[in-house]
């Protein structure tokens, strides 16, 4: 994986680029290569592997959630956090996000399940692995992508202030690690999967947390509202 042959967002590109040429970046690669050789289905598909990148540039990013690796079921993954693509039926965890941005923010939940309108307002929607074979959960993992989403979530740290990042579950509060909480608002609560979601996370109140953190600072807080699907772009 060089880094001439990704199409990676250019703010992004100026930050974690270099990270693409490292060694353990090459045998990602070479294995993600040698899997589609052997007939494997890899999701989401190879242009929209970089699509958290690409909808929302370094200097723009407001709030930062962050995934764990993509849906695999066909057709569910873009390459955004929890999103799946307009016409793919919610998945649970994502009907209890608009459960608690109902119940926060008085919103109603969309038809779709599509959060690019959130990515293009300035919401970071990074998995930590950036690739899954069809029907295989954290198949991806250990692979050598979490080391570029760390490069990611550092540069933001480093060179920004006044971030939002939202923690939903354990292996998210990891990498809570590489934050410093004195320059940026961390919010931590529970995964809102179904197995979770009633344990803390309806009721955690993040959106409107993450709003009033922004405005305190003269930030713009976010639209959590969603169009109909009828009415996207």
């Amino acid at each position: 994986m060089t880094e001439d042959r990704i199409k990676l967002e250019p703010s992004w590109k100026a930050r974690i680029g270099d990270y693409l040429a490292r060694p353990d970046m090459k045998s990602l690669s070479d294995f993600l290569r040698n899997e589609k050789h052997a007939g494997k289905v890899i999701y989401p598909p190879g242009p929209e592997i970089f699509a958290a990148f690409d909808h929302t540039p370094f200097d723009a990013v407001r709030v930062v959630i962050l995934g764990q690796d993509p849906y695999h079921g066909p057709n569910q993954a873009h390459g955004l956090c929890f999103s799946v693509r307009p016409g793919v039926q919610t998945p649970p965890s994502l009907q209890n996000i608009f459960k608690e941005i109902h119940r926060d923010l008085g919103y109603k939940a969309p038809d779709h399940g599509c959060l690019t309108p959130w990515a293009d307002r300035g919401v970071l929607l990074l998995n930590a692995t950036l690739t899954v074979q069809q029907g295989m959960a954290g198949s991806h993992q250990g692979k050598g992508w979490e080391g570029f989403t760390d490069a990611a979530i550092d540069a933001l740290n480093r060179e920004r202030e006044g971030l939002v990042f939202m923690l939903w579950g354990s292996y998210a509060q990891k990498k809570g690690q590489l934050i410093d909480g004195r320059r940026h608002c961390i919010l931590r609560s529970v995964h809102p999967s179904p197995l979770s979601a009633h344990r803390g996370f309806i009721g955690c109140g993040h959106f409107s947390a993450a709003n009033q953190y922004l405005e305190s600072r003269g930030v713009a807080p976010v639209d959590w509202s969603l169009p109909m699907r009828s009415e996207l772009a």
